[in-house]
């Protein structure tokens, strides 16, 4: 079972879980933009779960880079700037019909 960080859950039911590692800088970087922008996401220690360092390894052919964020459909985001997670989070929040943008 994958450690979570209740403290950093908002109320919504999270779409996201941000893996990643308390002593990382990227990691403490896309956490903070993600509560600053109010975004409901679970938060696993990958020092602290195996399982999940596991995850992250068969989503990186064997590498444990972080942060990385894995959406429920599928889609993730390994390392990403500041302007990258913005992107991926604006086209996620686009109704499925908006083409527009």
């Amino acid at each position: 079972m994958p450690t979570r960080d209740p403290a950093h859950r908002i109320e919504a039911e999270p779409e996201l879980v941000v893996y990643g590692t308390g002593w990382c800088p990227d990691v403490r970087r896309s956490r903070a933009l993600l509560d600053a922008a109010g975004i409901a996401y679970d938060y696993v220690d990958l020092d602290e779960d195996r399982a999940a360092t596991e995850l992250v390894r068969g989503l990186q052919q064997g590498a444990r880079r972080v942060p990385t964020l894995l959406w429920p459909d599928g889609t993730f985001l390994v390392e990403p700037t500041d302007d990258q997670l913005r992107a991926h989070l604006a086209r996620a929040a686009r109704p499925v019909g908006d083409l527009a943008g």
